[in-house]
């Protein structure tokens, strides 16, 4: 026969009826215990010392003790049938449930079957007893503590919730809806955003409207393990992603990451999500995105927050305005924070690097180097070894921010595509070298002749100032506006002829003037016919010339050419 567990108020209550001497009888009709057990109740009494209508009421010690002595097997007096049966495995049983290796043990289920392969047939029940009481399995059980509630002000969770599907305009299809539960601690005061996305800005503008909505912030937020915020998840030491490090600081308030897969760690945001969707969203039609957040800021303001809190017996509003509002932190200014964008980005060859489909230019020393890129609506601010190397305004996809004077020095007239600075570093070379230059760079399209102009720079650095000046100048005076043939001129070492150039001479005349090494004889224009000349012969007269006209006339004294 099973023994049932007696409770120590039954036996009180039997004690306490027979001190004040009602029969046995009335006992048993009043209790419901029979007459045998009433009777041994009073003999385990006595042998405690208590005697019915004594000068000792019977009180609660007297009665656990009664109970103690009442059960039939203890410790003392020996083992039961399946205890009997279990121990000589008890070694065995231990080292399946509880290795001394410290490694994993084996499920209680594996070992009922292993002990029956044994021969060793006992109910589950029994074999958990057994384990519990003698083996070191679950021995204790899990102790837990109720947290101090917080201070007004001090801590708000954040818990993200999947709600259902909304008509999206923008796309003209319905999309996952996720709601954004922002919940203050001590007043349960919440605040409810809608969104389609999951990102880090969609996340500081959801915070950003949860604090004016409450006219605060808190001392410190509960997050989840949002992979937009918290960049690795850990108990200890979790790291935070820069921007929202960095919407913190701006706030003020303190980032505290919930365990992973704990959700103990924000149990006062985590049930509202549930209430939040039988409540507020199912069963309703909805028309878009912002009649849902509409709805949302009235339901959080009507509903949630004038409903009994079934945990604090108050209306979280009434509590927030009473007690929790003025304890929140100020807003700095009512300047919403501008959510920032960080890239790594590297700086290519051409002096740029590229964000967001737009490029910004750096001086020539941080080519190849990594840079941190921090964005956000209207700045963009470009980082090397935490150093600010320059700020700019930020640009649309396919806009180009160039500064001329972060290219080398010998490059910067070609890329701006300015003769005028060519203009003005040939003058600083030498009087002769800038007239040429001007002359070279003179036209509708200058800038198809800089890498000749480029190149007559490049002249001065290998054969000096004066040698290039002195060429230009000979050059200039036979208006050859080539600049290979300024570098002839200078090879040759026409440089150096002392002799000036025939500056009276026109270079309409140098064209009309033919060259005397060329100039033939005049009887080479001659020309005799036959007839004419048997004519002549019979007359004895000299030939004549058919045209005099192309007999050549000398136009200038050969002494005077150069």
């Amino acid at each position: 026969m099973a023994y049932r567990e007696v409770d120590m108020w039954e036996i009180l209550e039997v004690l306490r009826r027979l001190h004040r001497r009602e029969p046995k009888a009335a006992i048993e009709r009043a209790t419901g215990r029979t007459r045998k057990t009433i009777g041994r109740y009073r003999q385990r009494a006595r042998e405690l010392g208590w005697e019915p209508g004594g000068d000792r009421d019977p009180d609660e010690e007297l009665a656990s003790a009664v109970a103690r002595s009442l059960r039939p097997v203890t410790e003392a007096e020996g083992l039961g049938s399946v205890e009997a049966m279990l121990m000589p495995h008890r070694e065995a049983i231990t080292e399946w449930v509880a290795p001394t290796d410290g490694s994993r043990g084996l499920r209680l289920s594996k070992v009922h079957g292993l002990l029956t392969r044994q021969g060793v047939a006992v109910q589950y029940s029994s074999l958990h007893r057994f384990a519990v009481s003698y083996c070191g399995f679950h021995e204790r059980q899990r102790v837990t503590v109720r947290v101090a509630d917080v201070e007004p002000g001090e801590l708000a969770e954040v818990d993200y919730g999947q709600l259902g599907l909304v008509y999206d305009p923008d796309t003209q299809r319905r999309r996952r809806a996720w709601a954004l539960l922002v919940t203050l601690a001590h007043s349960r005061h919440q605040y409810v955003h809608i969104s389609f996305k999951q990102t880090i800005p969609e996340f500081i503008n959801a915070l950003e409207d949860a604090w004016e909505y409450f006219g605060g912030v808190s001392r410190r937020v509960v997050i989840d393990n949002l992979k937009a915020a918290v960049t690795k998840a850990d108990r200890y030491d979790p790291a935070f992603q820069r921007t929202f490090d960095e919407y913190a600081a701006y706030r003020g308030f303190v980032i505290d990451a919930a365990v992973v897969r704990h959700a103990k760690g924000k149990p006062k945001v985590e049930r509202n999500v549930q209430y939040l969707r039988e409540s507020f969203f199912r069963g309703e039609q909805w028309i878009d995105l912002d009649h849902v957040r509409r709805e949302a800021r009235r339901w959080c303001t009507e509903v949630a927050g004038g409903r009994t809190h079934g945990t604090t017996r108050q209306q979280p509003l009434a509590v927030f305005t009473a007690v929790e509002k003025s304890a929140l932190g100020p807003l700095e200014g009512a300047k919403r924070f501008d959510p920032p964008t960080w890239q790594q980005c590297k700086l290519h060859p051409d002096h740029h690097f590229q964000f967001d489909r737009a490029i910004y230019s750096l001086p020539t020393e941080h080519i190849g180097h990594q840079l941190w890129i921090r964005a956000d609506s209207k700045i963009v601010r470009a980082y090397r070894g935490g150093e600010l190397l320059r700020t700019y305004e930020r640009l649309e996809p396919g806009g180009r921010c160039t500064d001329y004077d972060d290219y080398p020095k010998e490059l910067t007239p070609y890329a701006m595509r300015d003769p005028q600075r060519l203009i003005r570093a040939a003058h600083e070379v030498g009087q002769h070298v800038g007239r040429y230059m001007a002359e070279l760079l003179s036209g509708t399209f200058p800038w198809s002749r800089l890498r000749q102009g480029q190149k007559l720079l490049r002249l001065v650095n290998k054969y000096g100032e004066h040698r290039v000046d002195a060429a230009c100048r000979r050059a200039l005076s036979f208006d050859l506006l080539h600049v290979g043939r300024v570098e002839n001129i200078v090879r040759q070492s026409l440089d150096r002829d002392t002799k000036p150039a025939a500056r009276s001479v026109t270079h309409k005349q140098l064209q009309l003037i033919p060259s005397t090494r060329f100039l033939r004889p005049a009887g080479s224009f001659t020309h005799h016919s036959p007839t004419a000349e048997k004519e002549n012969a019979n007359a004895g007269s000299p030939p004549v010339t058919e045209d005099r006209a192309q007999a050549p006339e000398t136009v200038w004294d050969h002494g005077d050419a150069t």
